[in-house]
């Protein structure tokens, strides 16, 4: 039997990036866009994803490591300000194990002529499949895979 619990913990992860706050909120908002930054690494089987970027709509995605089992992401808008503000609330699985529930809040922040990101994140990490730490871990390697596309993108 396993044991059922819950662990609550929030994190807080800030960048800049060499772009305007129109740039970046593109880079989550349009599918093409994310696609370039946000995922499993390359080596992951990919499945297609589901994206209806405005509130109430929803967002899938899922990938699957070699021999591994299939980690997916399931997320529903709750607020949109285009340029300003996302909160969406996700869930993650791996395999058919729910692993944790979130809230994540994005805000954009013009700082010069960059943007100023800062990343919010609650969450319930369930029956120890996953945790704050890992977690962020994996937001802050998004994040870079997200200012490694805008840093090229801004050099064209």
């Amino acid at each position: 039997m396993t044991d059922r619990n819950a662990v609550h913990a929030t994190f807080r992860i800030e960048r800049t990036y060499p772009a305007s706050p129109a740039r970046v909120f593109r880079a989550f908002s349009v599918l093409d866009e994310k696609l370039k930054w946000f995922g499993g690494p390359s080596e992951w089987e990919r499945v297609q994803p589901t994206f209806d970027f405005r509130e109430s709509g929803r967002e899938t995605c899922a990938g699957t490591p070699p021999g591994g089992e299939a980690h997916a992401f399931n997320a529903l808008y709750w607020d949109i300000v285009p340029n300003e503000r996302i909160i969406y609330a996700y869930e993650m699985h791996i395999g058919t194990r729910r692993i944790s529930v979130s809230l994540a809040t994005v805000e954009f922040r013009q700082e010069g002529k960059g943007t100023h990101l800062v990343f919010t994140e609650q969450g319930a990490f369930l029956d120890g499949y996953d945790d704050a730490g890992s977690r962020e871990h994996g937001t802050n390697w998004l994040l870079d895979n997200l200012g490694a596309t805008l840093g090229d993108q801004s050099k064209g």
